[in-house]
């Protein structure tokens, strides 16, 4: 069983959701291969950064180096994480996996990518087409899009800015563990935002691991379906990726 790392705090309620679900997921998995015997579970270290600062280190996109105190804190963070003997490690949050390449440089264990993992979910489902919901760095996020295009499908975020802004202030208030009304406000943004009806090919990501938490009975599933539309689930896919890595030895 290798150890796991978590890059954490952004936000912390998610996190929560990270920690508890490799521990019961890894628990069900042992106990259904024998159920008379204590299950092992993965070693896990954590590192809890600040949601605020990592928000007040955000760059943009044609200045590489506006991003440089955004990529040093993750980095430095996966360092300690790697100096305290974690096997692999997870950044528990989709905004940084925007900048996946520069973080990671210089890491000498794997990190895994919840933007692969998205894709790689979507390409199961059959989706050809993908819908991205989550902060402007990701629904903006070519690096996303391009994970997606490389499964064949199409993957794209809300065109008109209400929307952007509608998806911001309700990642805000689930930060805030404000939920109430969250699902109906996110499916409203989700059908403002495609112009074709949903159907069994059309897929809505849930690229923050925010956005989950405003489906209570579904937050815990990898995939799901609510008003008639699929939605993908980046948490729980992300988890489910590093436990096929600790206890099945594949990245």
């Amino acid at each position: 069983m290798k150890k796991i790392g978590i890059v954490g705090g952004i936000s912390w309620r998610s996190t929560v959701d990270y920690y508890a679900e490799i521990c019961q997921r890894a628990e069900k998995r042992q106990l259904v291969k024998n159920p008379d015997i204590m299950p092992t579970l993965p070693e896990i270290s954590m590192e809890s950064l600040d949601l605020s600062t990592a928000l007040s280190y955000v760059g943009t996109d044609d200045d590489d180096k506006s991003w440089s105190r955004f990529d040093k804190y993750h980095r430095t963070a996966l360092q300690r994480l790697e100096a305290s003997g974690v096997d692999l490690a997870l950044i528990a949050s989709n905004t940084p996996h925007h900048r996946f390449a520069s973080i990671v440089a210089g890491i000498g264990i794997p990190v895994l990518s919840i933007f692969d993992a998205v894709a790689r979910a979507s390409a199961q489902l059959a989706a050809s087409d993908v819908l991205i919901l989550g902060t402007i760095v990701t629904m903006e996020s070519a690096i996303l899009r391009q994970a997606f295009k490389s499964y064949g499908i199409a993957a794209f975020g809300p065109q008109e800015d209400a929307q952007r802004e509608m998806t911001m202030s309700l990642i805000v208030d689930l930060q805030l563990g404000k939920t109430v009304g969250s699902a109906q406000k996110l499916i409203k943004i989700a059908r403002s935002s495609i112009e074709h009806a949903f159907d069994s090919k059309t897929a809505v990501c849930l690229a923050c691991t925010e956005l989950p938490l405003a489906f209570e009975q579904h937050k815990l599933q990898a995939t799901f379906e609510y008003d008639s539309i699929r939605f993908i689930n980046s948490t729980i896919v992300h988890v489910e990726t590093a436990l096929d890595f600790a206890m099945g030895g594949h990245e």
